[in-house]
């Protein structure tokens, strides 16, 4: 079997965790499972941003959310502290998850351990691989989600910006240009702006 064999083993067996996803949104013209989508968006931002991206850091990439439903936010309090416990706890889950397809494929220690840094954001700052993961998901969320987060009803404007200017602040430059350039609906890039401006 060659590296290539087993990395599309090593997606195709993260895909099908996330296609048992009982959550669903609407992409390409009909439902699919919302973390099975998250995950190839999240490779292809990765790829579009680095295309020498490592193994390690494209599977990190598809495995970002693997099987996050099954620890749900409302399983902690509604509060930061919960918010922080719960983000926690997801990162030491995704990064089990997936540790365990790549054992399965007889991935190296040395991959696995690297996954797993990556999916638990550790050295953010130093490390990156990481940066890169971090500008994708802030590009899947501007792109894909944003929208739909302005309608909720929970979020004003003035948190919105907050949300926003954290967001950019975990960014690199190249997050920030990749963003730039992006085609958004007229509500998200207003906002964007004035979040930016601030």
């Amino acid at each position: 079997m060659s590296d290539t064999d087993r990395f599309q083993r090593v997606i195709r067996s993260i895909d099908e965790a996330n296609s048992e996803d009982p959550n669903s949104e609407v992409a390409d013209g009909g439902a699919q499972p919302k973390e099975l989508l998250y995950g190839k968006r999240m490779q292809r931002w990765v790829e579009e941003l680095d295309p020498r991206a490592s193994e390690a850091l494209r599977i990190a990439a598809r495995s970002q959310h693997i099987r996050r439903w099954e620890i749900p936010r409302g399983d902690y309090p509604m509060d930061r502290k919960g918010y922080l416990r719960w983000r926690t706890t997801l990162y030491a889950f995704h990064a089990d998850r997936a540790s365990e397809i790549l054992r399965a494929q007889e991935y190296d220690a040395e991959t696995i351990e690297h996954v797993r840094t990556l999916l638990q954001k550790r050295n953010l700052r130093t490390d990156t691989d990481v940066q890169t993961l971090e500008d994708a998901a802030a590009l899947v969320f501007l792109v894909h989600h944003l929208d739909d987060f302005l309608k909720r009803d929970d979020i004003g404007e003035d948190k919105a910006i907050d949300i926003i200017q954290k967001t950019w602040r975990k960014m690199t430059e190249r997050g920030h240009g990749a963003a730039s350039a992006l085609k958004l609906s007229p509500e998200s890039t207003a906002l964007l702006k004035k979040a930016l401006a601030g």
